[in-house]
């Protein structure tokens, strides 16, 4: 009689997506099954051992079973649901991927929502795909944020317009509470409705803050207004945050830090540093402290270089403090470029608004109008910055005004 040496297959169910895992193992190896298995469920399966080697390949498979069963479910429904819409579904997984692990999305009703507001099919595909983590805002909290919204701007329109730019700004929190009372709030500090609308569209973050972290950022700045004598501080913080509306999402340190380098580095004195705050250098207040100090030195020992005095370098940067956001190699590589076109540092001193051309803008510009007979020496630079279609009327003329001098 012939005997077979006996072996056993246990299949072990685990975790969806990974199929099941096959073991063979020797007869005294059950007695640790029930450790092994942690509970889950199992087959044994007795074979001959001779049949077993002969198997040259296996298949793996799985089995749906319990919740697992019903959130692939629920997933598949979500994307046959969003491909539908139109969304783009592999950038909306890149995204935020958690939402497409979710049950109970609510995608129909935000679809149905933003079309009874006036939005297009193809603008409520395009927020999904942007910005998954919509299709879990309930309609009650959708309807609740937009009447809040609407207090601010004058028309669903406008709401649609920046959803349709920046969808995070109305679905990335869902604490309609604290959004109220910051608007509240803001308007109770003296901001303007038009200063709230720039709040919306450009720093929507604003009203996600904290009502705790706005007041901080207010009261800093109401306490720098009054320590440089000035008797509106109403007025001061309105203008400070008109020019820059991302202030209120910075820290109160990196403003206050920023302030003082300003004032001790220029020179000021209270009424000079006031106007620059109320004015073009209320940008730079949301800047790094180490990019505003880095950013400055650089300018200042290149300008060196090339024989300006700190006077002149101060007058620069104040004149337009956006210098201040170039780095330090496109500073550099701007001026080289401009001084080896021929271009004095002293007209580049009186004319800083150039720099905000690209380096092949500048060049071809030069180009164009040195062959249209433009003398850099004796005439303003100031069109180098100009608009293009400014600029190509200008040089358009300066063409026609040489085909006549030549007699063309």
């Amino acid at each position: 009689m012939h005997l077979y040496n006996i072996v056993y297959v246990v299949l072990y169910s685990i975790p969806k997506g990974l199929g099941y895992l096959t073991i063979m193992a020797p007869r005294n190896f059950l007695c640790m099954r029930g450790n092994f298995l942690f509970g889950s469920r199992g087959w044994m399966i007795r074979f001959p051992a001779k049949i077993l080697f002969k198997l040259v390949s296996f298949r793996l498979y799985s089995m749906k079973c319990g919740n697992t069963d019903s959130e692939s479910s629920e997933n598949e429904e979500l994307l046959n649901n969003l491909l539908k819409m139109g969304v783009d579904v592999d950038m909306a997984k890149k995204r935020q991927p958690g939402v497409f692990n979710r049950m109970g999305t609510k995608e129909q009703d935000l679809k149905m929502f933003l079309l009874s507001k006036g939005a297009s099919k193809e603008v409520i595909a395009s927020i999904i795909s942007r910005y998954p983590r919509a299709i879990t805002r309930t309609p009650e909290s959708l309807s609740e944020r937009w009447d809040l919204w609407r207090r601010i701007m004058t028309s669903d329109l406008e709401i649609i317009n920046i959803l349709e730019r920046s969808p995070e700004s109305f679905f990335r929190s869902r604490n309609n509470l604290n959004l109220e009372n910051n608007i509240k709030f803001l308007y109770s500090v003296g901001l303007t409705h038009k200063c709230l609308c720039r709040l919306l569209t450009s720093a929507p973050r604003t009203f996600s803050n904290s009502l705790d972290l706005n007041k901080q950022m207010i009261e800093l700045l109401q306490e720098v207004c009054l320590s440089l004598g000035h008797n509106e501080p109403r007025d001061f913080v309105g203008k400070i945050i008109f020019k820059n509306p991302f202030i209120l999402i910075q820290s109160t340190k990196r403003v206050k830090t920023n302030i003082e380098f300003l004032q001790s580095t220029f020179n000021l004195n209270n009424e000079q540093l006031l106007i620059l705050l109320c004015g073009p250098g209320a940008k730079i207040l949301d800047l790094s402290n180490d990019y505003v100090s880095r950013n400055y030195t650089n300018i200042k020992e290149k300008l060196f270089s090339l024989g300006c005095t700190e006077e002149e370098v101060h007058r620069f940067i104040l004149s337009y403090p956006d210098v201040v956001f170039l780095g330090e190699k496109k500073f550099n590589d701007k001026i080289d470029c401009l001084i080896e076109e021929k271009i004095s540092v002293s007209q580049i001193i009186e004319n800083p608004r150039i720099l905000d051309s690209s380096i092949s803008t500048l060049k071809s510009r030069i180009k164009e109008l040195v062959n249209a007979g433009y003398n850099f020496s004796t005439s303003n630079i100031t069109l180098l910055s100009w608009s293009q279609k400014r600029y190509k009327a200008k040089l358009k003329k300066l063409n026609t005004e040489q085909n006549i001098v030549l007699g063309n």
